[in-house]
């Protein structure tokens, strides 16, 4: 235990710079893939046909490819068509194109959930089809989709990890490269996984308080 103390000190310093950069990918990716997800899902229930099912395909093609695959493609191969990307935009690209379709299906979701009645109230009134989503049915769709969005965040925390495999040098990326160096696996390895542990408990807790919120209702 005391040498793990010891490399902690050592080699904590090098791992929070694969901190701030998880953060980056984290908060970048999420964001894309909130105003994607936010896209898709009203393209899906806009009711025009056509808009549906370009929607529907795009999810399923993108829920279909592994997102290291995604990845390889936008930094690998993205160069042969003439779009350069740095690593890190390379991963905040793939990593939010990857879960801008489960985002799609949790908006979706949560505006379906809405009740018919106020749609067509608001409707009577005059209001059309976007002014009816954005000050009737999205407010309350948002407090819907809340506890699910609050898994994604967390999926999309560790999933930044796979970041590693373009470069990117996160949280994993700087563990591994220590521990190749120094061949302390265990203390390295253990050290990276309680760092993504702390960052992760604040947003379970987040979680856990939406979705108490959400069963008061």
């Amino acid at each position: 235990m005391k040498g793990f103390w010891h490399d902690a000190v050592e080699f904590f310093p090098i791992l929070m710079s694969g901190v701030a950069l998880t953060i980056v990918v984290t908060i970048g990716s999420l964001l894309l893939s909130t105003v994607l997800g936010l896209v898709w899902a009203m393209m899906r229930v806009s009711g025009i046909k056509a808009l549906s099912m370009l929607s529907a395909s795009l999810i399923n093609v993108i829920r279909g490819i592994p997102i290291i695959v995604l990845l390889f493609y936008l930094y690998f191969v993205m160069p042969d068509l003439g779009v350069t990307l740095s690593a890190l935009q390379a991963a905040i690209l793939g990593l939010g194109i990857a879960y801008s379709a489960y985002q799609a299906e949790n908006f979706r979701a949560g505006i379906e959930a809405i009740d018919k009645g106020q749609i067509e109230a608001a409707q009577s009134i005059g209001m059309g089809w976007w002014l009816t989503m954005r000050r009737v049915v999205l407010p309350q769709a948002v407090r819907i989709v809340l506890p699910p969005y609050g898994n994604v965040m967390i999926m999309m925390l560790k999933d930044s990890s796979q970041a590693s495999t373009i470069t990117v040098a996160e949280l994993a990326l700087q563990g591994k490269l220590i521990a190749s160096s120094t061949f302390k696996n265990t203390s390295v390895f253990t050290l990276v996984a309680l760092m993504y542990l702390t960052m992760s408990i604040p947003l379970i807790l987040l979680v856990r308080h939406f979705e108490k919120r959400a069963g008061k209702r």
